[in-house]
């Protein structure tokens, strides 16, 4: 797995992460459910998750094997698909210059006879050489009650997207945005500058407030999977704007 910002040091701990709220192996068949109250299982459950937590800054393989089912499936926050023995070789100790740690919190079960249904979210906090960094996952575990006790069957990681700070641009690099762009001849967007940032208003719709995260790309609060990206000529004149969604664009071209 890959981070673009921080290289592959930090990948560890996230790829980790990701596989981390599982816990490690052993196998079985299912037994039938017992009298075991459902919030003693919720704590159960969350005691191991968190232990799972605990194991991945020093790479304690041990702990993740134990819990683990062996057909366990596990999908991360980038989209890659483990199985057992692919996610215990992401298991390594943190390198030297990265302290870290995970929390458990959020943690929600539903019990269905010999199957345990997880919803919960893990704070991640790393000294990343110096640098103090904060990360939050949201993941759903299912759990099987086995004759070694619960062991999880399937994750999947979703990270916590967040907003990226804003920085200020002038009122003459604002004013370079101001105009009416077209999608097709009946539907526009017309840009007008603000103090901090940019009001668009689309044909047939509320007007949005943008603001800019770099030179010519720009964020609605509360919406930090989208970009627009003003988009320059040759001599430097703003010519049109991207809508830019999971790496796929929708281009609109400047009018006037």
């Amino acid at each position: 797995m890959h981070h673009p910002r921080h290289g592959a040091p930090i990948l560890v701990l996230t790829c980790v992460l990701a596989i981390g709220s599982g816990t490690a192996c052993g196998q079985g068949a299912r037994t039938s459910a017992g009298a075991e109250p459902s919030s003693d299982v919720a704590a159960l459950l969350k005691r191991q998750t968190q232990e799972l937590m605990d194991a991945i800054a020093p790479g304690e393989a041990e702990v993740w094997r134990r819990y683990l089912l062996e057909d366990v499936v596990v999908l991360d926050e980038n989209g890659k698909v483990y199985d057992k023995a692919s996610l215990l070789k992401e298991l390594t100790p943190l390198p030297a210059g990265l302290v870290g740690r995970i929390e458990v919190d959020r943690f929600q079960m539903k019990l269905h006879g010999d199957t345990a249904v997880v919803a919960a979210e893990i704070q991640e906090y790393l000294d990343y050489h110096g640098q103090n960094l904060r990360t939050r996952f949201r993941f759903l575990d299912t759990w099987l009650r086995t004759p070694d006790g619960w062991r999880l069957a399937a994750r999947h990681t979703a990270a916590e997207l967040k907003d990226p700070p804003a920085i200020s641009l002038s009122a003459g690099e604002l004013g370079a945005y101001a105009g009416e762009y077209q999608l097709t001849p009946a539907i526009t967007t017309t840009v007008r500058p603000t103090k901090n940032g940019l009001n668009a208003e689309r044909s047939g719709r509320p007007a949005a407030t943008y603001l800019p995260e770099v030179r010519d790309v720009f964020f609605v609060a509360g919406q930090p999977r989208s970009r627009r990206i003003f988009v320059r000529d040759a001599g430097g004149a703003v010519v049109g704007f991207n809508d830019r969604r999971e790496g796929e664009d929708v281009r609109w071209q400047r009018s006037r």
